[in-house]
């Protein structure tokens, strides 16, 4: 069965998700597909008032369904047969997705989907193996930590991984017992849309998952402030956290979870198996055109093998080719608006005259829709924009060192800290340095996340608080009181 389809005629799910059912809402923001450029549809903003029925609905039916008190086994096989219908319905996921977002539909099928089902079995499995302590008091007493859910999550997810990241939100805090107000991109809501339906087939209660469809400013600030909604967890760029912890701060305080961004280093050293290094480095930067979080944008390699690794990465970069995401064959992703274009370029240019060598790229490339060339900028340095500055782009800055000091030195960012790439055949010097770099995430001898969902993910610095995925991110869902008491 072909997954191409025609962008044309697919059925979009209309409004805001709220107690079970569609909310149909008048559209005001402009969508256009980042594959051809064409405006295609507009996506409502909830309004506080709107937000309010959110919340609502999520504590009504946290309360009536008994979802935070029930045998938490129920909770497992509940979300089990989610994830079970995710994968059922995996072609209309993914063209829902594909339609709005940069994700070509091939790799959403054979990626995106299947991971973010195992992420949901993932978590599901905490339910009824994490819970309250016995902790050692006196004879006379009996110490125990009881853990509980907190009630009402907010949940605000980016543009770029949708389906991806949501899974991150609902996945734990479902599992922990909690309801959901959860608000997708403006740029790529409708996968968010269907899955959440989804669950309510799967037997998740009507309204315990609640999508809610806006801009940051106005529905964004109406869910991080909402004196309801117990604990929030977003997905996003440094500015944006920034921002919501001082709406928090505003209006009370509340626990957050932050994923952030990221500007991480790939440090590459002579002994290194210099073919899979560079073949790793390319792919980092080439998938989703470097729209991640994680995205490995700054080579660090040792000077005498850098002509090598850069071969090898030219040539993967040359030989992109650009097509929409609803053609199963493409591969490379479009950049995600014109006005996100634009931004690159502008940062590749002010590098470039400020004395950085382009070896490629540079440019937008001359096909339908938002596409941008790889590109490799040598000859920078520490304080040039393309090295300092998150450009969410396929752009890969280059610099060299002679020994371990200069490495790290290099490899060291004063604001971000989400993830860093090391590469060498020497063991010693791999769990030496992976000490030393500052990073929430060390990838040895690989730079991508695995399947292995135990492991959580999160930053150092501005790159965020707190961890999704992992055990870390089901227990961020819970909170905790301590209870004493005389025998």
């Amino acid at each position: 069965m072909s997954l191409s389809f025609d962008p044309d005629r697919l059925d979009l799910p209309q409004g805001h998700f709220i107690a079970g059912r569609h909310v149909p809402t008048a559209g005001v923001l402009p969508m256009n597909r980042p594959s051809d450029g064409v405006e295609f549809a507009s996506c409502p903003v909830a309004s506080a008032d709107l937000v309010d029925q959110a919340v609502a609905s999520a504590g009504k039916a946290l309360a009536e369904s008994g979802w935070a008190t029930c045998a938490p086994r129920q909770r497992t096989r509940v979300l089990q047969r989610w994830a079970d219908l995710m994968e059922e319905e995996a072609v209309r996921l993914a063209q829902l997705e594909a339609i709005c977002s940069t994700r070509p539909v091939g790799q959403l099928i054979a990626g995106d989907i299947a991971v973010t089902a195992e992420q949901i079995r993932f978590f599901a499995e905490f339910a009824d193996k994490e819970g309250s302590d016995l902790v050692p008091t006196g004879a006379d007493s009996l110490g125990m930590i009881v853990s509980e859910p907190y009630g009402v999550v907010g949940a605000i997810t980016p543009w770029n991984v949708p389906l991806s990241m949501a899974g991150w939100k609902l996945g734990p805090a479902l599992a922990a017992g909690n309801a959901v107000v959860l608000k997708p991109s403006e740029m790529t809501p409708y996968s968010t849309l269907f899955m959440a339906e989804l669950a309510v087939r799967a037997g998740v209660p009507a309204g315990l998952i609640n999508i809610v469809l806006g801009d940051g400013p106005t529905t964004g600030a109406a869910i991080t402030a909402h004196p309801d909604i117990a604990k929030v967890s977003f997905t996003g760029s440094s500015g944006a956290g920034a921002s919501i912890m001082e709406n928090i701060a505003r209006s009370g305080v509340k626990p957050v979870t932050l994923e952030l961004g990221g500007k991480s280093p790939q440090v590459v050293f002579a002994d290194a198996d210099l073919d899979l290094a560079a073949h790793a480095i390319a792919t980092s930067i080439l998938a989703n055109a470097g729209q991640a979080c994680v995205a490995g944008s700054r080579l660090v390699v040792e000077e005498r093998v850098a002509a090598p690794v850069l071969d090898v990465i030219l040539r993967r970069m040359r030989a992109v080719a650009a097509g929409p995401t609803w053609d199963e064959h493409s591969s490379y992703s479009p950049i995600i608006s014109e006005r996100q274009r634009r931004r690159i370029d502008g940062v590749v240019q002010q590098a470039i005259e400020a004395g950085a060598e382009c070896l490629t790229g540079g440019a937008a490339i001359d096909h339908p829709g938002y596409f941008y060339a790889p590109t490799l900028l040598a000859g920078v340095t520490q304080d040039s924009m393309a090295v300092r500055e998150e450009i969410f782009g396929p752009v890969l800055t280059v610099q060299t060192f002679r020994d371990e000091e200069e490495a790290m030195l290099l490899a060291d960012h004063p604001v971000y800290g989400l993830a860093a790439g090391l590469f060498t055949r020497d063991l010693s010097r791999a769990v030496r340095l992976s000490r030393r770099l500052q990073a929430g995430t060390v990838w040895v001898n690989r730079y991508s996340r695995s399947r292995d969902h135990i492991l959580p993910t999160g930053g150092y610095k501005r790159s965020g608080i707190g961890k999704d995925l992992g055990r870390e991110a089901y227990l961020a869902n819970r909170k905790t009181k301590s209870v004493l008491i005389n025998l």
